[in-house]
């Protein structure tokens, strides 16, 4: 149920209301119970005992919760292998924000919203938290002692807290689902299908924001996906999907999904928006189905009064694989201000042969730019480390966390 959704500055994204984001109302001095200095070492070291026994630590840490707490059971996937691995991940991203009080709490509020999809109650938080610290204290062995326990106990108070608050505030303006209806499928081949979704109510989301959805073939198992298009009038998503070998939510909807099944969404989540306060050109790079929200950007972008100029880089093995750079190409074809380029790794093409860093070399610079990235993780981290390198500030490089999938306890 954990996973990252930062936004450097922490402003709400382009085109959301502010009622629909909630933000906490900013603390008046320290809070009560805020973790000290101390209490963020003991954390951080005490972690760093267990961390070599995470695979145990996860298989106790589920087998005590399901045990003591079989109510909750329901709420996680059937197949639990690759669910413990998410354990320690989740507790690592933590941890790196215990310093950090705004951006743990802006965190924290996000993941809340979002928990209200598994149908979180405020007893799970602590039967959760119960489990936890039980299962640290046990892999923890010698590190851990009545201070250690305090500074876990008020971190993880402070978290549940939070999250709760976020929750309730959202449940107040929203629903916790969305059921949506396929009413449209195209495949593109190489396993990629675009699957267009209408909401059964009115879904508020800004271009370049990432969705989860559960499918009824497979139940409580969620994945998350980017929407390829920028809100339109009609309400209706466009959402691409890669089908991969493991994949049972993708293969499901790729090969299985017909127009007039229902599946469901949780709320919008990320923070790779244009920033309407930004007067920057804009470069946008992206890997696979990573084209879909950046299409959602170029899409909210020539919308705009303010339409910068936009570099566009799309990236695949093979010139077989770079589906939608057709649509692309007309799409900068009718608008000036766009410039569309692909790039193929594993084939010798004049002009276009190369890793998207590669080729990103041979425009650049790209230090006056805003950055938005999207596609394969290891994609994602050698682009922004091409573009730091030669000055784009970190600040000005947006992508989504790298592990979506894995920054979750259900």
């Amino acid at each position: 149920m954990w996973f990252q959704s930062r936004r450097p500055g922490g402003e709400p994204p382009a085109g959301v209301p502010e009622s629909d984001i909630l933000s906490p109302p900013p603390q008046q001095g320290p809070p009560e119970g805020a973790l000290t200095g101390r209490d963020v070492a003991l954390i951080r070291a005490s972690l760093a005992v267990v961390e070599p026994l995470a695979a145990d630590l996860a298989v106790y840490f589920y087998a005590i919760l399901f045990t003591r707490f079989p109510q909750v059971r329901e709420m996680f996937p059937p197949g639990m292998d690759v669910q413990r691995g998410r354990l320690l991940r989740a507790l690592l991203h933590i941890v790196d924000l215990v310093d950090d009080p705004e951006g743990l709490q802006r965190f924290c509020a996000h993941l809340g919203r979002d928990h209200r999809k598994f149908g979180t109650q405020t007893a799970h938080y602590d039967a959760v938290g119960e489990c936890l610290l039980a299962s640290l204290e046990r892999f923890a062995a010698d590190a851990w002692n009545p201070e250690v326990a305090r500074a876990w106990t008020r971190a993880y108070a402070a978290v549940a807290r939070t999250m709760t608050e976020a929750a309730d505030q959202d449940a107040q303006v929203r629903p916790a689902v969305w059921n949506a209806r396929i009413v449209h499928r195209q495949l593109f081949g190489h396993g990629i299908a675009a699957i267009t979704v209408l909401p059964d109510q009115p879904y508020r989301y800004s271009a370049g924001q990432y969705v989860s959805m559960e499918t009824p073939w497979w139940p409580r198992e969620w994945r998350y996906y980017s929407p390829a298009n920028a809100p339109r009038a009609d309400g209706t998503i466009t959402f691409h999907v890669r089908a991969v070998p493991t994949g049972w939510v993708s293969n499901a909807l790729v090969r299985r999904s017909a127009v007039g099944d229902v599946v469901r969404l949780g709320p919008p989540l990320g923070d790779m928006v244009l920033d309407p306060a930004s007067g920057r050109d804009i470069l946008c790079v992206a890997g696979g189905t990573g084209l879909a929200p950046i299409r959602a950007i170029v899409e909210e972008s020539a919308r705009s009064e303010q339409q910068r100029r936009m570099d566009v880089f799309i990236g695949a093995r093979t010139s077989d694989e770079l589906y939608g750079l057709d649509d692309m190409l007309r799409f900068a074809q009718r608008n000036h201000w766009l410039q569309v380029r692909a790039a193929v790794s594993d084939e010798d093409i004049l002009g276009l042969s190369g890793s998207l860093p590669q080729v990103l070399a041979k425009f650049g610079p790209w230090y006056r730019h805003d950055a938005y990235l999207s596609g394969p993780a290891p994609m994602v981290t050698a682009t922004a480390d091409a573009l730091t390198r030669t000055g784009v500030p970190l600040s000005r490089i947006r992508h989504d966390p790298l592990d979506l999938p894995s920054l979750s306890l259900a």
